[in-house]
């Protein structure tokens, strides 16, 4: 399994493409985005649990409700959410694009990301779908992650190689994420493609399995999102035997998502509005799975830990306080905490309490853009992993005025 360039147009079959039509003031940013298959694709999709849900996501789920699509079109700048025309909006964006690529509505995935409770005019949408078209290329990953951005500081896309019954496979993957993203569908728009010939029940069985230990356990703010959405489209072009039960290639393909979404999470999670830092809470020696998910979370949705983060301060009682209240059983007694980072590791408590440890060298540790809260709870064999960011003074300048 290897990296590769071509993030969704890396899975062959895959075109797309990224222009700005004017829903955006910013003339120089994209803001729709459109993902083709050359043929219909099995699909699966994960959403936000907030029960305020933009629109564009009940319109999807009915779309996807046979298992199959062709093609993802998504805007920025207006999430399409709280709007009484919301839905009628979203399935106009369906039929718009539909049309010029000879497709059923319903083979549409459609989103919408950016600002909540602004109605969104389908003119410029309209207007653009011509060159959106136009603009379809197997080199168009790039200009589509760019296109799906809001507070987002730079694109994220990623894409893998890998074989499967002796057929080289690939998938790739675009995201969105930069504030209000918290654990349990966090604040996202992720589209992923694939060439792997896999059913749609298989198809949303590995994806709801995987965000369990990926995009479930991401924080930025603790703001869960109304627009939430991680969407696959597998098209089978790689020529592979189909999977459609449990079983060897079952397992290649899903750790290969797996690869590509903790990929895919890390930079989300690096690019958190205002953040300077990505922080990774790794959990270990639980009593079970869930404890130590539950654990990680916690930690890495600490405000006071998110700040100890930003000013490099080893503040590791604050660990123990987010460790306390997350109301799982831990005996605190045996818990060990670390940070560490390229600059090396140190050790900070054993057992519960605090050692000697130099604040000079922790201070380096601390200071470098990834840091990694190594907790050992030593009292099974349960693990997890967080990701999240530092909390900075920038986060408030940004989502002080963000709709202004």
């Amino acid at each position: 399994m290897k990296i590769v360039s071509g993030g969704v147009c890396a899975a062959k079959g895959f075109k797309a493409s990224g222009i700005h039509c004017g829903i955006r003031k910013n003339k120089a940013k994209k803001d729709l985005a459109l993902i083709v298959s050359s043929v219909p694709a099995s699909a699966a999709a994960v959403y936000t649990t907030n029960l305020v849900k933009g629109a564009p996501l009940t319109v999807t789920k009915q779309h996807l409700a046979n298992g199959k699509a062709q093609a993802v079109i998504c805007n920025s700048g207006n999430a399409n959410t709280c709007n009484a025309d919301g839905i009628a909006i979203a399935e106009q964006m369906s039929e718009l694009i539909a049309a010029p690529l000879e497709l059923a509505k319903e083979d549409i995935i459609v989103a919408s990301t950016g600002v909540i409770g602004q109605p969104l005019p389908i003119a410029p949408i309209a207007d653009g779908i011509p060159a959106l078209v136009a603009g379809l290329a197997a080199d168009g990953s790039a200009d589509a992650a760019a296109a799906i951005m809001t507070t987002d500081t730079v694109p994220k896309e990623v894409a893998l190689e890998f074989e499967l019954g002796g057929k080289i496979c690939h998938i790739g993957g675009i995201a969105k994420g930069s504030g209000m993203i918290h654990p349990n569908m966090a604040t996202m728009l992720v589209f992923i493609t694939t060439d792997v010939a896999i059913s749609a029940e298989m198809l949303q069985q590995a994806l709801s399995c995987d965000i369990a230990k990926t995009f479930n356990m991401i924080s930025v703010d603790g703001d869960t999102s109304t627009n939430d959405m991680v969407a696959v489209l597998a098209n089978g072009c790689a020529g592979n035997a189909e999977i459609t039960a449990e079983g060897e290639d079952f397992a290649i393909f899903a750790q290969a998502l797996n690869t590509l979404t903790i990929d895919l999470c890390r930079r989300i999670a690096g690019d958190g509005e205002g953040a300077t830092k990505l922080l990774e809470c790794a959990v270990t020696g639980a009593k079970d799975e869930a404890i130590a998910k539950t654990v990680a979370k916690s930690v890495i949705c600490s405000s006071l830990v998110k700040t100890a983060m930003f000013g490099a301060d080893a503040n590791w009682g604050r660990v123990l306080c987010a460790i306390g209240y997350a109301g799982v059983a831990v005996d605190v007694d045996k818990v060990d905490v670390s940070f560490k980072s390229a600059a090396g590791e140190i050790a900070v408590c054993k057992d519960g309490s605090g050692i000697e440890f130099s604040e000079e060298i922790a201070k380096k540790v601390l200071l470098e853009k990834e840091i990694e809260i190594v907790i050992a709870l030593n009292d099974g064999i349960g693990a997890a992993t967080a990701w999240g960011c530092d909390l900075t003074y920038d986060y408030v300048k940004i989502n002080g005025d963000y709709r202004t």
